[in-house]
């Protein structure tokens, strides 16, 4: 049984024994006090809390994107798609697990080659300069060279210089593929985006271990795999 479950339980208990006005403030100030507290277990907020890293409630790597954006995410079908990344993390492992491709760019070695001994086959990982926005671009511009040609499912820009790799986002996303920028609330994201001609959803809210809620914005053109009514409308668990 869920902890919802239960305290619905409880609370018709409370309510066939009491008189209404009582039962009804006792379940007021039972909902206001245990819903964050359900929210943090269950979203695994609580977990990331304490491990400092962002995972999910049974301690498995999770994006550090906002809740509602990572829903979102988990509910769509990634089998066979590629998936680029400007900044990695535990996304990357997550990543993997749903992708057939996963491409992270980052500029942190000592970070890349901890993660280098996580990841599974389908990952490549690339190091980048942290000198500065130009040299960034220009190694993520020549790594991308010697992959070739290619497009890329779903663009994830969550670090390195977010929005001097817009162009590059912009470039080698697929037609029906989507850009999403983590703490798009920063990084002048919308200026960057702006002549884009994409369309743009807003997910606002927590993410994993921090207390201050921000936003992850997915862009995305007409025909986007990722608003196809052919997905399912998922409960929450």
């Amino acid at each position: 049984m869920t902890p919802p479950d239960l305290l619905h339980r409880v609370f018709a208990q409370i309510k066939r024994a009491l008189p209404k006005p009582i039962s009804d403030e006792i379940r007021s100030v039972a909902t206001a006090l245990a819903t964050p507290v359900i929210f943090s277990w269950r979203s695994g907020h609580f977990r990331s809390s304490f491990r400092r890293a962002a995972v999910d409630v049974s301690g498995h790597p999770t994006p550090w994107y906002t809740y509602p954006a990572i829903e979102f995410l988990r509910n769509r079908s990634f089998q066979g798609r590629r998936i680029l990344e400007f900044g990695g993390g535990h996304s990357t492992l997550w990543w993997a697990s749903r992708a057939q491709e996963v491409v992270t760019f980052d500029d942190n070695g000592e970070w890349l080659a901890e993660l280098r001994q996580r990841v599974p086959d389908n990952v490549r990982l690339e190091l980048v300069s942290s000198s500065g926005p130009e040299a960034c671009v220009s190694d993520v511009e020549a790594a991308l060279e010697r992959l070739g040609a290619r497009t890329f499912d779903l663009v994830v820009v969550d670090g390195l210089w977010r929005g001097q790799l817009a162009p590059t986002a912009l470039r080698v996303v697929a037609p029906d593929g989507a850009i999403m920028v983590d703490n798009s609330d920063g990084y002048e994201t919308q200026e960057r985006y702006r002549g884009s001609g994409l369309n743009r959803v807003d997910f606002y809210g927590y993410a994993p271990g921090v207390v201050m809620p921000h936003c992850s914005s997915l862009f995305f053109a007409h025909g986007s795999f990722l608003l196809s009514c052919a997905q399912p409308i998922v409960r929450p668990e």
